[in-house]
């Protein structure tokens, strides 16, 4: 399993299955892992809806870019996501390509790629793309009211908790409620638990936003982004994202428990596992605090052992909170 994809590749990258999995790899080392353990076709319509995702991502991120530019490139991505056009496509990631300030090469590629990455996209099934589509013009769409916050040199401050939480639901909690939708698709086993995994799925999302958060907080104060506002302790923020890995634990625990594939848990499990063990290091020993690669294979190891053996993936204990908020 993912064990063996880290041996071939200690680097974290790897030759490509595909361009699409290429794309992957080079803009996502977390995902470029856990993404292949999902079952066909979950595991193309989530590289897929991966790729749409760090696109708009990449438009909000670059806070050197004007407000105006940065608004209009996610709205006309936004628009691009609902009728093929390749000829529009083609010029406006020709012009993205040309003019998105962006410093990592793999996110150069991919504005260079967008019409690939969309001819992907309108080749999904109609059910799949369409829920890739409303997800992610709703997240562009976010996206774009908090852009249009930031000051005249791009910085983005937010202002108490609940702020703090209506954008990490715009950036990750719609992800998390696009990829229960793309588990539950023909999934007739996940049915009974569906309105659990629904309940959960935005806070699923939150946790990992929050984690990341915490951990490159100073990083993102150069940057120009204070996502930690004002008046509002680290030691809260951390005990709701413990709150939020409680739940995304708990969301873990239903698929397994329902007979979901072990490459689904999987998928669902490791991102929790590292962000808990991310957590602890941070309240530790501070932002800029990052597991080590043999945590990493210890964790996957255990992981995998209790997949193999019918153990319960994830223990829930006090490390992970004690219920949803």
């Amino acid at each position: 399993m993912i064990d063996d994809f880290l041996l071939r590749n200690p680097d974290g990258f790897a030759l490509a299955m595909s361009d699409l999995e290429d794309l992957l790899i080079k803009t996502s080392r977390t995902f470029a892992l856990s993404i292949p353990l999902l079952p066909e076709p979950t595991r193309r319509e989530v590289t897929v809806a991966y790729l749409l995702f760090r696109i708009a991502d990449t438009f909000e991120d670059s806070a050197s870019w004007s407000q105006e530019k940065r608004i209009q490139a996610l709205s006309v991505f936004s628009d691009l996501l609902s009728q093929q056009k390749p000829e529009a496509t083609r010029r406006w990631a020709g012009k993205w390509a040309a003019e998105v300030p962006i410093d990592h090469a793999g996110y150069q590629e991919l504005m260079t790629e967008v019409p690939y990455v969309l001819d992907a996209y309108f080749g999904l099934g109609d059910k799949a793309r369409e829920l890739v589509r409303s997800h992610t013009v709703r997240t562009a769409e976010g996206m774009a009211t908090f852009v249009a916050r930031t000051n005249a040199n791009g910085e983005l401050n937010l202002d108490h908790l609940q702020d703090l939480r209506d954008y990490c639901y715009i950036v990750a909690g719609i992800v998390g409620e696009m990829l229960t939708e793309l588990f539950l698709l023909d999934r007739a086993r996940l049915r009974p638990i569906a309105s659990q995994l629904r309940q959960r799925s935005r806070l699923f999302g939150e946790a990992l936003q929050l984690v990341n958060i915490l951990k490159d907080s100073s990083f993102d104060l150069t940057e120009g982004r204070a996502y930690l506002p004002p008046g509002v302790s680290r030691a809260e923020v951390l005990t709701l994202a413990r709150l939020d890995l409680r739940a995304a634990s708990e969301y873990v625990l239903s698929l397994q428990d329902a007979g979901a594939e072990n490459g689904l848990v999987a998928f669902n499990a490791l991102p929790v596992l590292l962000a808990v063990a991310t957590l602890e290091k941070v309240e530790i020993e501070g932002p800029g605090s990052k597991i080590g690669r043999p945590e990493v294979y210890q964790l996957v190891e255990l992981m995998n052992y209790a997949l193999d053996n019918g153990l319960p993936v994830i223990s829930l204990d006090e490390k992970a909170g004690s219920g949803m908020p």
